[in-house]
C-alpha cells in the first residue's frame, strides 16, 4: 500500500511539474467562447496558446486521460486521472479540447467498436484530428426518438443514406457524423436501428444552419441524398443500434448537466459565459456599499451559491466514479436534469440583476456584457430540451432510479 502511496505521490509531482512547465498563461484564465478549442480538419485558434495547449496535452494523451495508450490517451488509472483533474484545477487550466469525440463518440466505440474502428477513430479523436456531430433528432423525432426515418439501405459493399436529421449540433463545421439510421422498417421501431459513422465531406450531404432567438445558430438542419457509407462504418451489430443509442445518450446527458457548473462553461450548443460570477454583476448593478440593496436578490444569490457549489462536488463525485470504471447510468439524468435547471436559474439571476439593461439587443446604451446576459439568458431555456427533454429525464429517474410503476403499462395491463 505504501508503495502505491508513493507510485501516486511521485505521479502527482511529475503531473504538477509539467503541466507548470506546459500549461501557456492565457490557458490558466476563464474560457472565452471564441477560443474554445474544437479541433478537426478546418479548425481555427483565434488565440495560438490554444493550439499550443492542445497539441502538449494530445502528445501526452491526456485530452482522454483514462484511455488506454494503444488508442492515443494517456492510459491513466483511476486514481492517476483523479490527480490529474485535481491539478489542473489547480492552475485554472482550460480544457484543451472540446469534442464530441471525446464526450460521446469516444466512450462508445470504446465498448462497442471494432478493434479497427478504434484503431481508426480513436487516435484521432485524441489529437483533435477530427471535428464529430451527431445525428439523432429527426423533424417528427424528438422526444420520441425511435420512430426516426432516415433509413440506409445496404448496397454491395456500402450502405445508401437518405434521411434529414435537425437540431444537429455545429454540423455545418464538423467532418464526421455519428448517425441513427433505420435499417429495418419490419420490426418493432426500436428494433430496427443502426448505428453508423460517415464523413459530412461525402456526395449527397448537405446542411442549413438554424437561427436560434439569441441570434447564434449552432444547430443546423442536415440533409442526406443518396449518401455511400462503408459497411466497415457500422458500429455494433445491425439492428442493434438503439442499445447503443441510449449508452451514449447517458454520456451525452453527463456532458450537458456541466451547463449547471458555476463557470457556465458549456461544451454544446450554447455560448459560454464571459460574463462574471452572478454576485459580482449583482454588486456592480444593485450593490450599496458592502452589501445588496436588495434583500430577496441577495438571498436568492446566497441560495444559487450553495445549490451550485453542491452540485459541483455531485458532478465531480460522478466524474471520479466513472474513473473507477461504473461509467454513466441513469443518474445521468437527474444531473442532466438539475444541472440545466441551474443554468437557467443562473441566467434569471443575472437578468434581474442588470435590470432594463438586459432590455438591449445591440446599439449603444448598453454594454457588450450586457448584451451577452440577456442572449444567454435567451439561449439558457432551450437547456431543458436538449439532450432529451425535462420531461423525458424525469420519467427516466421515476422508472430507473426511484423504481417507480409505470403508470402507462399498468393501465394496460388493467385493460387487458
Amino acid at each position: 500500500m505504501n508503495m502505491q502511496l508513493q507510485a501516486l505521490d511521485d505521479f502527482r509531482s511529475a503531473a504538477r511539474e509539467w503541466l507548470e512547465e506546459n500549461c501557456p498563461p492565457s490557458m490558466r484564465t476563464p474560457m472565452v467562447q471564441e477560443e474554445i478549442a474544437w479541433g478537426g480538419r478546418n479548425a481555427h485558434y483565434e488565440n495560438p496558446e490554444s493550439k499550443i495547449w492542445l497539441e502538449r496535452m494530445a502528445e501526452k494523451g491526456w485530452t482522454c486521460p483514462t484511455w488506454p495508450a494503444e488508442f492515443g490517451g494517456g492510459g491513466l488509472n483511476k486514481e492517476e486521472a483523479i490527480i490529474l483533474n485535481e491539478e489542473l484545477r489547480r492552475i485554472n487550466a482550460r480544457p484543451a479540447l472540446t469534442s464530441f469525440g471525446i464526450s460521446m463518440l469516444g466512450p462508445v466505440l470504446l465498448e462497442y467498436g471494432s478493434h479497427e474502428q478504434k484503431m481508426e477513430h480513436l487516435p484521432k479523436i485524441v489529437r483533435a484530428e477530427i471535428r464529430w456531430c451527431q445525428g439523432y433528432s429527426e423533424p417528427g423525432s424528438g422526444s420520441d426518438l425511435a420512430s426516426l426515418k432516415t433509413k440506409a439501405e445496404l448496397q454491395g459493399d456500402h450502405y445508401i443514406i437518405n434521411g434529414s436529421k435537425i437540431w444537429t449540433s455545429y454540423a455545418d463545421k464538423a467532418d464526421w457524423i455519428f448517425c441513427l439510421v433505420r435499417t429495418d422498417f419490419e420490426v418493432p421501431k426500436h428494433s430496427g436501428i443502426s448505428f453508423i459513422l460517415f464523413d459530412m465531406a461525402s456526395k449527397g450531404v448537405s446542411t442549413k444552419p438554424i437561427q436560434l432567438i439569441s441570434g447564434a445558430s449552432p444547430f443546423c438542419e442536415t440533409f442526406f441524398d443518396d449518401v455511400k457509407a462503408p459497411v466497415e462504418n457500422l458500429v455494433g451489430r445491425l439492428n442493434d443500434g438503439w442499445t447503443i443509442a441510449k449508452r451514449l445518450l447517458q454520456h451525452e446527458r453527463t456532458m450537458i448537466s456541466s451547463f449547471g457548473l458555476a463557470s457556465g462553461q458549456s461544451d454544446r450548443g450554447g455560448t459560454t459565459s464571459t460574463v462574471d460570477s452572478v454576485e459580482g454583476v449583482a454588486m456592480r448593478y444593485r450593490g450599496d456599499t458592502d452589501k445588496l440593496s436588495d434583500p430577496v436578490l441577495r438571498d436568492d444569490i446566497a441560495q444559487f451559491k450553495i445549490d451550485s457549489t453542491t452540485f459541483a462536488l455531485t458532478s465531480q463525485r460522478s466524474v471520479e466514479e466513472s474513473a473507477q470504471g461504473q461509467g454513466p447510468n441513469a443518474t445521468s439524468s437527474m444531473l442532466k436534469n438539475y444541472g440545466c435547471e441551474l443554468n437557467k436559474r443562473r441566467s434569471e439571476l443575472l437578468m434581474r440583476a442588470i435590470g432594463s439593461q438586459g432590455l438591449g439587443w445591440e446599439g449603444e446604451g448598453f454594454e457588450e456584457h450586457e448584451l451577452l446576459v440577456t442572449r444567454e439568458w435567451l439561449r439558457s431555456k432551450a437547456n431543458s430540451i436538449e439532450g432529451g427533454t425535462s420531461e423525458i429525464q424525469l420519467n427516466v429517474i421515476a422508472k430507473r432510479v426511484l423504481g417507480l410503476p409505470d403508470i402507462l403499462s399498468m393501465s394496460k395491463t388493467k385493460k387487458k
